[in-house]
């Protein structure tokens, strides 16, 4: 399985008054782990995108288990990996770890999309390339 890790710090934009990262920030980190975590198997959204004539990988369901909260200049490290894949979709999970504590456990649940193949005014789900499960199931 590949997993992929990045150290991210807290910046002051993150915080809210009470000096704790203000949760929505999270997802927005989370967002862009998963685009690095692409990029680092090989491929890179953009080029899915491009190569698979998609609209898109949009996220269809999100959620987390928040456990310890950061501030202001601390680092945490993330570490995503693919947790499932289905015909269109696939489930990303994301450990937030401060030191060795686990902070943070967040799902999510992304599908590929691209144009109604009847009418380019839909979209419609389109299926995971199997170069792209190979790469991320060998790790």
């Amino acid at each position: 399985m590949f997993v992929h890790r990045r150290d991210v710090q807290i910046q002051w934009g993150d915080c809210d008054p009470a000096n704790i990262v203000y949760y929505p920030r999270y997802f927005e980190m989370f967002d862009d782990s998963t685009s690095i975590m692409f990029e680092a198997a090989g491929f890179s959204k953009q080029d899915i995108v491009k190569k698979y004539g998609l609209v898109g990988i949009p996220m269809v369901d999100t959620r987390a288990k928040f456990h310890i909260a950061s501030t202001y200049g601390d680092w945490i490290t993330i570490e995503s990996h693919v947790e499932a894949w289905r015909r269109s979709s696939f489930d990303v999970v994301h450990r937030v770890l401060k030191g060795e504590a686990l902070a943070i456990e967040a799902f999510e649940t992304r599908v590929l999309v691209g144009h109604h193949p009847d009418d380019p005014d839909k979209l419609k789900s389109a299926p995971v390339p199997p170069e792209i499960i190979e790469r991320f199931n060998r790790g």
